[in-house]
């Protein structure tokens, strides 16, 4: 590797692991165990500058004297400082009050996480902690400035947002989900009883007080001042066609305007109409659309009843995958995938494995409410989430040794998501969907995926209301209205970032055809598998360059 590039990387990552503690934690990085991520305004703007720096450097580097691999490094470097800055101009933090993807849904899933491994880590979780309220206080003060400049969250979601962390604080410090956390093996019963009776004692006296301080920020101040669902959208604030020009490029890494989305959305929405006509007269009976959404939408009998019965079929699913992968795909991750139920958080997520190997994957499922989960969805879902999906790639990825560490982790979203769901519908050419009905599963996903396309622009670009988001869904898949209700909520809160799957997988896909067409009988799907996956996580752009070299070389 070039030896300039490898410095600039190696810092880069550690600017990067230093700008996140918990972050690097998560990753099983313990070098910032004491200290708390930093959330004012007076950082936020030194990083701004130290990204842009990266960039710059980045850029003056000749892609004519480097290898293929520092060409790789070079692209994701530039792409990853310069959109990471050009969202943090954004002030997004401003308005960052959520109740699907906010600080306080997240928590409980969070903190169970973090490898705890050693009694020195257990020790300086206590300093950790006692600079949290630190944290809570600059968050508030972020809020503030989202107020007086007159950017704020839909008032919905922001009511919703102070019930859950009412629901924290009405907790013992002693039985709170900042305690839930797993204690170092080398502890006795009496020490890990110290050290937890000495972590409550930081949770009343630092996080709670700060805690119960931006609650009541937002409840008395954000939700006042907050929008109405006739103006959900950030085109409606000003800078707002800026904000989402950066999200659109931040999350999908492709050059397309938010129109052109629109369009390809309700084009993907007009193939799946047929596929479902297909597939509903071999599974339901019938080829009325209405009737099969219908059916899909409220009959009991395709619903779960217990959260058990939602992990098993989860586990079953990540079964069968684990049998087939191996002709698939040539490398394979040395790291477990589990499935886990979360009370709390998004419906399922993945969380990947710690960097040291003491935490293997994670394919989440949230089964508060196990009556949510439709029967035919989980296979879908658990191969995005687990194998072939997430864990495949984000495990290997992290895996690989001859590569930048930022490289490992890169926040690529059309790429992360992207492949995710295309490895819903590989699923189906590995043969591993039970039957019609899971197999409409997959269609009723990419319905899902699909429709974000149309509704995210629509909100944030056309100025649609919530209420309209929610219409178009509902006439145009199968997802019941709570949670059609809840994915609009998301979108809402988070601008662009749904545009990443539906995107990213119609250019993998896109690459795969053209790879094929080039390479004839040569074609070789283990070894477009890992060209895709064993470099990293790269932009779109990138990955397409690098599909095409291997299928002319």
């Amino acid at each position: 590797m070039n030896p300039e590039l490898r410095t600039l990387a190696e810092d880069y990552w550690q600017d990067e692991l230093a700008a996140s503690p918990l972050q690097a934690l998560l990753l099983g990085i313990h070098d910032y165990d004491e200290v708390m991520d930093d959330a004012s305004r007076e950082n936020e703007d030194a990083r701004i500058a130290k990204l842009r720096d990266y960039a710059t450097k980045a850029a003056a580097f000749d892609p004519k004297n480097l290898s293929p691999d520092d060409q790789i490094t070079l692209e994701v470097m530039i792409f990853e400082a310069g959109t990471r800055a050009d969202m943090l101009e954004t002030r997004d933090t401003e308005m960052e009050v959520n109740h699907a993807m906010g600080i306080q849904a997240l928590l409980p899933v969070i903190f169970p996480q973090f490898p705890i491994d050693e009694p020195e880590h257990a020790r300086a979780m206590l300093m950790k902690y006692a600079a949290m309220g630190v944290w809570f206080d600059q968050l508030t003060d972020r809020l503030r400035s989202g107020v007086a400049n007159g950017r704020t969250p839909m008032a919905s979601t922001v009511e919703r947002t102070v019930v859950q962390i009412d629901g924290h604080l009405a907790d013992d410090p002693a039985a709170s989900v900042f305690l839930n956390l797993r204690a170092p093996a080398a502890f006795s019963a009496e020490q890990e009883a110290d050290w937890r009776d000495e972590l409550a004692e930081v949770v009343r006296t630092e996080i709670y007080p700060a805690y119960r301080r931006y609650r009541d920020y937002i409840a008395d101040h954000v939700l006042p001042a907050s929008r109405g669902e006739d103006i959900p959208g950030i085109c409606h604030l000003e800078g707002g066609e800026e904000w989402y020009r950066r999200a659109i490029k931040r999350y999908t890494s492709v050059d397309l305007t938010a129109d052109e989305i629109h369009e390809i959305g309700l084009a993907q929405i007009d193939k799946l109409n047929d596929e479902y006509r297909e597939l509903g007269a071999a599974a339901l009976g019938t080829s009325d659309l209405e009737e099969i959404f219908s059916r899909l939408r409220d009959d009991p009998e395709l619903r779960f009843d217990t959260g058990e019965e939602v992990r098993a079929a989860s586990e079953a699913a990540l079964a069968k995958a684990k049998a087939a992968m191996g002709d698939w795909f040539g490398r394979l991750p040395k790291a477990d995938c589990l499935v886990q139920e979360t009370p709390s958080g998004p419906q399922a997520f993945y969380f990947p494995p710690a960097t040291d190997g003491s935490r293997p994957g994670a394919f989440f499922v949230n089964t508060s409410d196990p009556s949510a989960w439709k029967r035919y969805e989980m296979e879908a879902l658990a191969y995005h989430e687990g194998i072939p999906g997430h864990h495949l790639q984000l495990a290997i990825s992290g895996e690989l040794e001859d590569i930048p560490e930022f490289r490992k982790h890169a926040s690529v979203t059309a790429y992360a998501e992207g492949w995710g769901l295309y490895t819903e519908r590989l699923a189906d050419e590995m043969g591993l969907y039970a039957g019609p009905l899971d197999r409409i599963g997959m269609l009723s996903a990419d319905s899902l995926r699909a429709g974000r396309l149309v509704v995210d622009t629509g909100i944030h670009a056309k100025g649609w209301t919530r209420q309209q988001a929610i219409d178009f869904f509902a006439a145009n898949s199968p997802q019941n209205l709570a949670g059609i209700a809840e994915e609009v909520d998301r979108y809402i809160g988070l601008p662009g970032q749904a545009l990443a799957y539906m995107i990213g997988r119609l250019e993998i896909v896109r690459m795969r055809k053209e790879a094929e067409e080039a390479m004839g009988d040569r074609f070789d799907i283990k070894g477009f598998h890992d060209t895709v996956l064993c470099s990293g996580l790269v932009p779109l752009g990138t990955l397409d360059r690098m599909v095409d070299e291997w299928a002319h070389s």
